[in-house]
């Protein structure tokens, strides 16, 4: 896997051992295209896998990252992957080895973005929007974006979250809800 955009463009990233199903090139690099300059913003990576949605925002200039992945078998890899954006950026994106769910029902921070990429067999997909929503996780005028397959669709509206935009990547699709 590559870094698509911003200052570590064409990096590569070490893919972790276990069960991944990494962000395509093409959907990472349109997804932040549609998001623009990250300078000054807030991202929050969840099942990251390898890191790269993380340091995809990093690159592109977001200041504060946080990346929640569970499973134990990728930290040596995802620490050593993130560990570009010190050496070259003099950035840390700060890494939380634990279950999405429980990340969420203890954050107490806002985000301007949050990126979730949970594995397609997950059954929850809503369910995650709407702990975003509850919790109130986004800053205002913020973006979670939701990375699915085709065959679960999402609503229109989650709580306060409105869906701002929808892209389709093959069977893949990222949803866009934005807060007011």
């Amino acid at each position: 896997m590559r870094i698509t955009g911003g200052e570590l463009r064409g990096r590569i990233i070490k893919c972790p051992d276990g069960i991944i199903r990494p962000a395509m090139d093409k959907m990472r690099e349109s997804v932040f295209s549609i998001l623009g300059d990250l300078s000054g913003k807030s991202f929050l990576d969840l099942f990251s896998g390898s890191g790269t949605i993380a340091i995809e925002a990093c690159s592109r200039g977001a200041d504060f990252i946080e990346l929640v992945e569970k499973d134990r078998i990728k930290t040596t890899t995802v620490i050593s992957n993130v560990s570009i954006t010190e050496k070259e950026m003099n950035k840390r994106i700060n890494c939380h080895f634990m279950p999405v769910e429980l990340f969420l029902e203890r954050c107490k921070k806002q985000y301007d973005y949050i990126f979730l990429d949970p594995p397609f067999p997950y059954k929850f997909h809503l369910n995650l929007i709407e702990r975003i929503d509850k919790r109130n996780l986004l800053n205002p005028n913020g973006i979670a974006m939701i990375h699915r397959p085709e065959e679960k669709p999402m609503p229109d509206s989650v709580g306060k979250l409105l869906l701002s935009d929808r892209r389709v990547y093959g069977r893949s699709i990222v949803d866009f809800y934005s807060s007011n």
